[in-house]
């Protein structure tokens, strides 16, 4: 799994630039491609670009091949479903579009192709061929065929993306998305919150660069995991989660009006598949911002904990609106280490608010 910058639009470039840097691509690249699958050491270094390709791999170099590429292959699932009133086969018979040879041999491990049904991709798909599925083309596939989709990324790889509706620039939940293997889940990087809190806590296990390894059960071509259905595995192991909520430190205050005081309240979040998907909070102490004291248990279980992230949100209660946030941090359930710990908080944009902290005593054990 790995984050994504996506940038849209189209780029042009003069003609000898696309060679210049098609040639030095070319040559890092495809050569090694054509008898084996590339290390990831191998790939050090490299930028790999996803877009439609005249041809597949094995005839990037064949000069016979018309410079015409299908519509349908960069056609995303949400437009195949948007409702219309005319046929769908008819929008996409014979609709062709001129490629760049340049800008088509630059395309290596990523081929844009659009998304038939899983049994195709089986049956068909390439290695380097890879679908873009829109949130809500996603959402369905995992509801619908979790399993499925999950031997289909530990084959391909594939991109999922928001919604065009979404003119503000929220964001998606891509816990949905990791659940199923989906390894380029693109967000709007603009808008902050609870999506990129996620997106942070996962990739930052490893220093925000690289990548995240999926757990072993997602790499599987076979794999009968489901995020529905996680006990159907054979690994499956449960663990039982308690956080004690001690105290917190030097909190800062929301309303900067003279003699204003938080009230601060903790809540824990889990996020997972389905089952895993849990909150529970701490009462509220009044006018007590630099160390308030809770003393409070919060209990949960975990039933796929490779998968989970865990989310700590300090809030300033209100009776009469909705609580105002203060500070958060999330990280993934498999780099929480037991005993006590200070809860360092970050702000809603994911910067640091030293010295702001949650202090907590953390239990893990597996659930009999």
């Amino acid at each position: 799994m790995r984050d994504s910058t996506v940038v849209h639009g189209f780029i042009q470039l003069e003609d000898n630039k696309v060679q210049e840097n098609g040639t030095a691509s070319l040559d890092s690249g495809t050569e090694t491609c054509y008898s084996h699958h590339c290390s990831l050491q191998e790939l050090r270094g490299k930028i790999l670009l996803k877009a439609k390709k005249i041809g597949g791999l094995e005839t990037c170099l064949d000069e016979t091949l018309t410079d015409e590429v299908s519509d349908e292959d960069e056609m995303t699932n949400e437009d195949m479903d948007s409702p219309c009133t005319e046929d769908p086969a008819a929008q996409t018979t014979n609709k062709k579009s001129k490629l760049s040879r340049e800008l088509s041999d630059l395309v290596v491990y990523c081929k844009s192709v659009h998304f038939q049904s899983f049994e195709h991709a089986r049956s068909q798909a390439k290695c380097y061929e890879m679908s873009s599925f829109s949130e809500s083309k996603a959402k369905k596939l995992a509801k619908e065929a979790g399993t499925e989709f999950v031997q289909y990324n530990a084959r391909q790889l594939c991109r999922t993306y928001p919604s065009g509706l979404r003119t503000d620039s929220s964001n998606y939940n891509p816990q949905d998305m990791w659940n199923v293997g989906c390894q380029i889940v693109a967000l709007n990087f603009q808008t902050a919150g609870l999506e990129m809190d996620l997106n942070d806590a996962l990739f930052r296990q490893n220093g925000c660069c690289g990548y995240v390894l999926k757990p072993d059960f997602m790499r599987d071509g076979s794999s009968q995991f489901s995020p529905e259905r996680p006990e159907d595995r054979p690994d499956y192991k449960p663990l039982r989660l308690s956080i004690q909520v001690i105290s917190a430190q030097q909190l800062p205050k929301v309303n900067q009006k003279e003699g204003s005081i938080v009230d601060p309240l903790v809540r824990v979040e889990i996020y997972g598949v389905p089952q895993d998907q849990a909150k529970e909070e701490t009462s509220h102490i009044n006018n007590n911002g630099f160390n308030p004291v809770w003393n409070e248990t919060l209990n949960f279980i975990v039933y796929t904990p490779e998968l989970a992230l865990v989310r700590f949100v300090v809030e300033d209660y209100d009776k009469a609106s909705r609580n105002d946030f203060i500070g958060q941090f999330t990280l993934p359930f498999t780099c929480i280490q037991p005993g006590y710990r200070h809860i360092h908080l970050l702000s809603r944009d994911g910067t640091a608010i030293p010295p702001s902290s949650v202090f907590v005593n953390i239990s893990i054990s597996d659930l009999s």
